[in-house]
């Protein structure tokens, strides 16, 4: 076998080493088990990106079909509806994502808005991301459902990291008020508006929301305000820039693929 490795150019280690595919079945059904344990909103796909990155080699099959769903931790999340109020204008608004390809960084950014519960009353979070890398650019928990909750995110942004071509959102009237467009207009900013009673045109921060809701604040329940903010900020910065794999993005993070992308 030495005499072997050393024709082929190998290292005996490399004959010998067996991959974590191999690793016994108890192992993998604990790693699973934690895993799930602190993603308890992840399917069989992203925990198996996750068993992936960390050196495993296994099938979706072998994940799903038998581990996952004898551990019965297979995920069926209801989703929670949102509210917000249309814009009722004179301008005639255009979708000019619907049939866009995303194929850069800064192209659109998509800004969405959902509530939270805090013990007796409701707190409001707007968020605005860049379709490409999935990064969010701007976030605001406010206590008041108003223009300041969407235009102190995008003045951050804008300030932080330059100008998107195109900005898109619903018709809520944070978006359309006249300060917020005014802002859109004087860096440039193509307008792109979802169409009303069609929330899937805005389906990018619709799933940004669903993951927010889904892997944070349905899984606490915040004192106040400052506690609903401060977890919500670790959630964006800390796990979904940086541990949370996308399937959009080859199941890399976005900061993961921000450094294979433009590295």
């Amino acid at each position: 076998m030495r005499l072997i490795c050393e024709v082929l150019g190998f290292n005996k280690s490399t004959f010998y080493y067996q991959p974590k595919s191999d690793t016994s079945e108890d192992v993998l059904r604990a790693e699973i088990q934690r895993l799930a344990a602190q993603y308890p909103t992840y399917g069989y796909r992203r925990i198996r990106a996750l068993l992936l990155s960390q050196g495993y080699t296994v099938g979706y099959k072998r994940v799903v079909s038998r581990l996952m769903k004898e551990e019965n931790l297979c995920v069926s999340v209801k989703r929670v509806c949102q509210t917000t109020r249309s814009f009722e204008g004179p301008e005639s608004w255009v979708n000019r994502v619907q049939t866009l390809e995303i194929s850069r960084q800064d192209q659109v950014w998509v800004g969405d808005i959902t509530y939270v519960r805090v013990k007796r009353r409701f707190i409001y979070v707007a968020v605005l991301m860049d379709i490409f890398t999935r990064m969010i650019r701007g976030w605001q928990v406010s206590p008041h459902l108003n223009t300041s909750l969407t235009l102190k995110p995008l003045q951050e942004a804008l300030l932080e990291n330059g100008s998107p071509e195109i900005h898109h959102s619903d018709q809520g009237v944070q978006y359309l008020s006249t300060v917020y467009l005014s802002t859109l207009k004087a860096h440039g900013i193509q307008i792109s508006v979802a169409r009303r009673g069609h929330p899937w045109e805005n389906g990018y921060a619709e799933r940004l929301i669903r993951t927010l809701k889904e892997e944070e604040v349905h899984l606490n329940d915040y004192e106040d305000i400052t506690e609903a903010r401060e977890r919500i900020g670790h959630f964006i910065t800390q796990v979904y820039h940086q541990k949370r794999p996308h399937a959009a993005l080859g199941y890399l993070t976005p900061i993961e693929f921000q450094r294979q992308t433009f590295s």
